[in-house]
């Protein structure tokens, strides 16, 4: 629930949303001064120091200020109701190290998305913020503590408007007090609901929400994969067991004659079907993949494989359950392109986990010559990798080696549960 359809509710007053609509305003108020701040140092120093080039890396880290401050507003609205938002857009850097990552970041739209946010979080919300918390809580308890001012000082000074100096004008003042603070409650909530949807609309792109439906689609395919191979592990594949089972037993008991020798080519038939269903159930969805995970499964494909695989992977533990499937389905295709159409004798898989990206190539000694247009099935594995924000390339020249490379950002999940 967000704080805008609680307002609408009963019980609001008696809830915790007002104090979640002043913190989130607050915390805004708190967090946007100290980002002027920042920003403001940062581009005035760099400025004045960029004539002899020392202020270039400052004002290079100011450019760079908006990724954490999207970061924790992102967090904040939480408190608002307002989330999750997906992350700003950001591309994978080409390769290790801080120069490829600055690169990266400075030439995509996100991180200026991002900075821009934080110069209008800077300039004008916080002051908004604080506005909302000053004229919608900080009046109204200032009234509501006349009594107690009176007692202790002999006067009070509401919100520094005019002075209370008599019982019955701080209790009046105190009255005032509690109806204006149950309306600033209301205040406050609605203040804090337009400011989180605003910085919601500011902070997801129509790219992050594109890669988040088709994210959605990837896992609810893979979600209907996974309920066809139970279904026909536990239904057809059951039947097919107990029907050859029976042509068995009946073929053992019929005479020697034409009856036996039908019996014995369905039970054939049966054994071969069986064997069929089975393949067909491990290409769906391998069990070993989902149990033991990619760098297992991996390895049963190189088992499988009609040439020679050699195999060179290592892995930091599980992967999202996303990316294991799409990148075992990328090796599983690679390795049949390989026996069907390279010639090769001798294939290779390798690749690991550089801590922020899965990496995996695989090589052969064929005659080269790989088009991904050419019906290989390798365009639709491209992607399915793209919507994870991977990347798949391949390099195929006349008379070989062939090499097709894929990357895909990730982290090891951190428990056991390949769901994580």
């Amino acid at each position: 629930m967000t704080v805008w359809r609680a307002l609408g509710g009963r019980g609001y007053l008696g809830s915790a949303w007002p104090w979640r609509a002043v913190a989130f305003l607050g915390s805004g108020a708190l967090f946007g001064a100290v980002v002027l701040v920042v920003v403001a140092v940062g581009a005035v120093t760099g400025g004045a120091l960029a004539v002899v080039l020392l202020g270039l890396p400052l004002l290079v880290l100011t450019a760079l200020a908006g990724i954490p401050v999207a970061a924790v507003e992102r967090r904040r609205l939480r408190l608002a109701g307002v989330g999750p938002v997906p992350a700003g857009r950001h591309r994978m850097p080409h390769g290790p190290g801080l120069t490829p990552w600055l690169t990266t970041r400075l030439g995509e739209p996100a991180t200026w998305r991002e900075l821009a946010y934080a110069v209008l979080l800077a300039l004008v919300l916080w002051p908004v913020d604080a506005l909302a918390v000053v004229l919608g809580a900080g009046v109204p308890l200032s009234l509501v503590a006349a009594p107690v001012l009176v007692g202790v000082d002999g006067e009070a000074k509401p919100a520094k408007l005019w002075t209370v100096d008599t019982w019955p004008g701080a209790v009046g003042a105190a009255a005032l007090g509690l109806v204006l603070l149950a309306a600033g409650a209301y205040a406050l909530g609605a203040v804090a609901g337009a400011r989180a949807e605003l910085a919601r609309l500011l902070l997801t792109s129509k790219e992050s929400e594109l890669v988040r439906s088709r994210v959605r689609l990837v896992d609810a395919f893979e979600a209907e994969r996974r309920r066809i191979e139970r279904d026909l592990h536990d239904g057809a594949q059951q039947r097919l067991v107990a029907l050859t089972m029976a042509l068995g037993l009946a073929r053992l008991d019929a005479p020697p004659g034409p009856l036996a020798d039908q019996l014995a080519g369905a039970h054939r038939e049966a054994e071969q079907a069986l064997a069929e269903l089975r393949e067909l159930i491990h290409g769906i969805h391998p069990k070993v993949l989902a149990d033991h995970g990619l760098e297992a499964a991996v390895a049963d494909a190189a088992d499988r494989s009609p040439i020679p695989v050699d195999l060179s992977l290592e892995l930091p533990g599980r992967l999202p359950r996303a990316v294991e499937s799409a990148a075992y389905f990328v090796v599983r295709e690679a390795l049949a392109n390989i026996a069907r159409h390279s010639g090769a004798r001798r294939a290779e898989v390798s690749g690991g986990h550089d801590g922020a990206r899965l990496v995996l190539a695989v090589r052969d000694d064929g005659r080269g010559g790989a088009d991904p247009a050419g019906g290989s099935g390798l365009t639709g594995l491209a992607d399915r990798v793209s919507v994870l924000d991977g990347r798949l390339s391949l390099s195929s020249p006349p008379g070989g080696p062939t090499l097709l490379r894929v990357e895909i950002p990730c982290r090891p999940t951190p428990s056991e549960d390949p769901c994580a």
